[in-house]
């Protein structure tokens, strides 16, 4: 059988992720794998950072 290119759809998806990581260094810019986990991890800290950020503000 001969191999089938994925369509237009996954590009799509995949271009949308790297424009998110287009700032991050190394591999977690460029392999689509570690692009999904940092992206993740990006999006946890941020939301953790302004539970953080709302806690300091209460305690000025």
């Amino acid at each position: 059988m001969t191999r089938i290119r994925r369509g237009y759809i996954a590009r799509r998806r995949r271009t949308k992720i790297r424009l998110f990581a287009s700032s991050f260094r190394g591999a977690h810019s460029r392999l689509t794998q570690t692009i999904t986990q940092q992206k993740i991890r990006a999006l946890v800290s941020a939301h953790q950072d302004r539970d953080r950020q709302k806690i300091n503000f209460r305690r000025l």
